[in-house]
């Protein structure tokens, strides 16, 4: 079962995550952030490509989609707040970003 960040894990699991980008959402126990890509087909071919490993862990983005931009906001609803899950999708989505700028 997934479980809660503990308040000692947050730093560890999370500081990596500021340091490309991610933030934390005011008021909800979330991150989220901002993907600029080139044009509409970079985009959508990433959300694509995090979808396919959404599907895969079961567990599935807060996310829109405007022309070339993409905003993302992570937060587990089981637990009501962050998870390892977030992080995991988080490190996905920075690693998958680097491929879909063409």
């Amino acid at each position: 079962m997934t479980e809660l960040l503990s308040e000692a894990t947050r730093q560890t699991v999370l500081q990596p995550l500021f340091d490309t980008g991610w933030e934390m959402v005011e008021g909800r126990d979330a991150i989220h952030k901002t993907f600029v890509f080139t044009n509409f087909v970079s985009a959508f071919g990433w959300m694509t490509q995090v979808a396919i490993w959404s599907e895969k862990w079961d567990h599935h983005p807060e996310w829109s989609n405007v022309y070339k931009t993409v905003n993302v906001t992570l937060t587990t609803h089981d637990v009501d707040g962050l998870s390892t899950l977030d992080a995991k999708l988080a490190r996905k989505m920075d690693k998958l970003v680097a491929g879909s700028q063409g």
